[in-house]
């Protein structure tokens, strides 16, 4: 599949921020929507964000919303999560995730077709 390389991941105290990068490496996915999900061990995976490439149209989980913003970047074809105010329950393996323009909602997993490697994020209370 398309590969997606991600970057940001890391440690950070409570309180603190984390910026997590997405890119595509092809053309075909330069205009296609990012979301981001992410999942605890032992746990399901769950959205995060989300953003519409077309129209810049965006969506947060309701745990998050306030502290993490998506964005987009399409001279580079790169999503970026902004995450501030961590805490400790946000910690997990964080999943760049791409998908073509549909009507389909971006705050479920099915709107996606590729997806990264996962970078650990752990908040440290």
């Amino acid at each position: 599949q398309v590969h997606l390389a991600e970057s940001g991941g890391g440690s950070v105290q409570a309180g603190g921020s984390l910026r997590l990068s997405c890119t595509g490496s092809r053309y075909t996915v330069r205009f296609y929507n990012y979301g981001w999900f992410r999942q605890a061990p032992g746990k399901e995976r769950e959205f995060v964000a989300g953003i519409r490439w077309n129209d810049g149209t965006t969506h947060y989980a309701e745990t998050v919303k306030g502290r993490f913003t998506i964005s987009r970047d399409g001279a580079t074809n790169t999503a970026y999560l902004q995450m501030d105010n961590l805490k400790s329950e946000d910690t997990a393996v964080y999943f760049c995730a791409s998908g073509p323009i549909s009507t389909m909602s971006i705050a479920t997993a099915r709107a996606y077709s590729y997806w990264g490697q996962g970078t650990q994020v752990t908040v440290s209370s």
